[in-house]
């Protein structure tokens, strides 16, 4: 337990200077055409993680949010950001109203009128119905973490290399949400 507790703490007290050395700027550089996120259907991100497996970042959104389309407009239209999703995750979107079956790790999932959504975003989200919902994942689908709300580029970039660079296999996003800021700076060590 001591180990685990020094190897978190080592990690924690590097992460801000391996984050600071590759920092994006939170200015959204605009994206040249063709440079996008490459966003996967649920079947594909299932297929790619047999091959390879790679953490999970999946937008949660409907077609009405209107901080949706401001986080499909800015965030997600980020150079460095787009290359930094590409290169360390397979990403997905998720319209949580879409009324289509949706078959994840064999289990179907379906509109549910109560809630206003499939019931696959209703589980990812936890029942917790709020959009934007960034949701994290380990590799193959281990611990999803959803953390709610609209992000800005520095924001999501904070979250995103957390995830990446911390090698514990607990609730990473959960540490990340307790101790940090909005702005996604680290206000207390979780230790």
């Amino acid at each position: 337990m001591k180990r685990l507790v020094t190897v978190v703490m080592v990690m924690l007290a590097i992460a801000p200077v391996l984050i600071s050395g590759n920092k994006i700027k939170n200015a959204p550089a605009p994206a040249e055409s063709g440079e996008q996120i490459h966003w996967l259907s649920i079947d594909e991100l299932q297929e790619k993680m047999k091959m390879e497996p790679r953490k999970v970042y999946v937008d949660v959104y409907t077609g009405w949010c209107g901080w949706c389309k401001k986080m499909e407009a800015s965030t997600f239209q980020n150079k460095s950001l787009i290359k930094y999703m590409n290169n360390n995750f397979y990403a997905v979107r998720l319209d949580a109203e879409t009324k289509d079956t949706i078959d994840f790790m064999g289990k179907k999932y379906f509109f549910n009128p109560a809630n206003r959504a499939n019931t696959f975003a209703v589980e990812l989200l936890k029942g917790q119905m709020s959009y934007p919902t960034s949701v994290l994942m380990l590799e193959n689908f281990q611990s999803p973490t959803p953390i709610p709300g609209y992000h800005a580029v520095g924001e999501m970039e904070s979250f995103l290399r957390f995830l990446v660079i911390t090698c514990i296999n607990t609730r990473p996003g959960q540490i990340f949400i307790k101790h940090t800021n909005r702005h996604g700076i680290m206000v207390k060590s979780p230790i």
